[in-house]
């Protein structure tokens, strides 16, 4: 393995998983800069060492600093790790076009965001859309970085592994090695669309495991068995929908990028796209909201961001595109666009079959 050394690293997005990151990258000796939108967050992070409003109870490395300043954050930094949610991703990156080691290429770019990135031409992946928004030369050279992660395992030092994929093998290698600190396991893949599609899509089938999980608490037909049924079921669908979009490896849906992060979305207590689907059933959270645009441009009412919400609609969109079969993430479109109801669909697909 390369010895990259200390290295100067800048995270735009100190959401929990970009702040997590950033911690054990600290921890790892480098020095991490954050930016965060929140002057809150911004003096919690530089003042107390914590990220109160996203990631409250775990103290950062001490080589972690957050600024406001977005530009400050991005300039002269050979990587740069992009962790805003997907709404916003490209208005963010906007911000920084201008920065010189962006415009030349110096700085190396990885992606955590998971998700679609909606389009005149329809919902795109996320690195085709900064690709488009990007210098040129970034294309096919950007680095997607995915797995069965939640940011609170990360910043307790659990072990985790993570999927480094870029059409740039160097990048990929670049950011594997970065990102070896204590408690990461880190691979390296060429498959970047089977990556994202598998990031953005397991968040879908984990809002139905959690409708699924609250039903079971008061169920005499469903129970571990039927869990394990869903979840297999929607690794189904990710990889139907993977082919479609031009997955390169099959081996990607069997890695940890694929079963291993649907596994832990829909299992962990961690899970925000998870605890969604409890909410639906339990406290009936749908009931506010008219439709499924409605339920996306009033995301921030929820409390907490469901990324799953986000990205059924625009698998939805996809799945039609391509006359995909797709009844778990399609039934949950229904159920978010007010068509049916959660307990009608979880007894129909497991009921009556997939």
């Amino acid at each position: 393995m390369e010895n990259i050394g200390p290295k100067n690293i800048g995270v735009i997005g100190a959401g929990a998983w970009g702040t997590a990151l950033s911690h054990a990258l600290g921890n790892g000796g480098n020095s991490v800069q954050l930016w965060a939108l929140e002057q809150d967050v911004v003096d919690s992070i530089n003042n107390r060492h914590e990220n109160e409003r996203y990631l409250k109870g775990f103290k950062l490395s001490e080589n972690v600093t957050a600024s406001i300043d977005i530009k400050k954050v991005a300039v002269d930094k050979e990587f740069l790790i992009l962790a805003s949610p997907s709404l916003f991703l490209a208005p963010t990156v906007k911000k920084i076009l201008d920065v010189p080691s962006i415009k030349d290429g110096s700085t190396c770019i990885g992606v955590l965001t998971k998700g679609f990135i909606p389009t005149d031409n329809g919902p795109r992946l996320i690195l085709s859309e900064l690709e488009s928004v990007l210098p040129p030369c970034y294309a096919k050279s950007l680095v997607y970085i995915a797995g069965p992660s939640h940011a609170e395992e990360v910043a307790m030092g659990k072990l985790t592994g993570l999927i480094a994929a870029s059409e740039n093998p160097k990048n990929s290698i670049r950011f594997r090695d970065l990102l070896r600190v204590k408690g990461l396991m880190v691979y390296s893949s060429f498959d970047v669309i089977g990556v994202q599609v598998c990031a953005a899509a397991k968040n879908v089938v984990a809002v139905v495991f959690g409708c699924l999980d609250a039903i079971a608490e008061n169920s005499d037909f469903f129970g571990d068995n039927s869990e394990s049924l869903l979840l297999a079921a929607g690794l189904n669908e990710i990889q139907t929908l993977g082919k479609a979009m031009g997955a390169t490896h099959s081996e990607t849906f069997t890695s940890i990028s694929g079963v291993g992060d649907l596994d832990v979305t829909c299992r962990s207590k961690y899970g925000r796209n998870r605890r969604f689907g409890q909410d639906i059933i339990k406290k009936e959270i749908l009931k506010k909201f008219s439709s499924i645009d409605d339920l996306i441009s009033r995301i921030g009412e929820i409390g907490y961001l469901p990324e799953g919400a986000v990205a059924c609609k625009y698998v939805h969109e996809i799945s039609q595109k391509y006359n995909l079969k797709l009844p778990i993430c399609n039934g949950l479109y229904k159920v978010l666009n007010r068509e049916v109801e959660p307990l009608k669909l979880i007894s129909d697909m497991l009921g009556g079959g997939f």
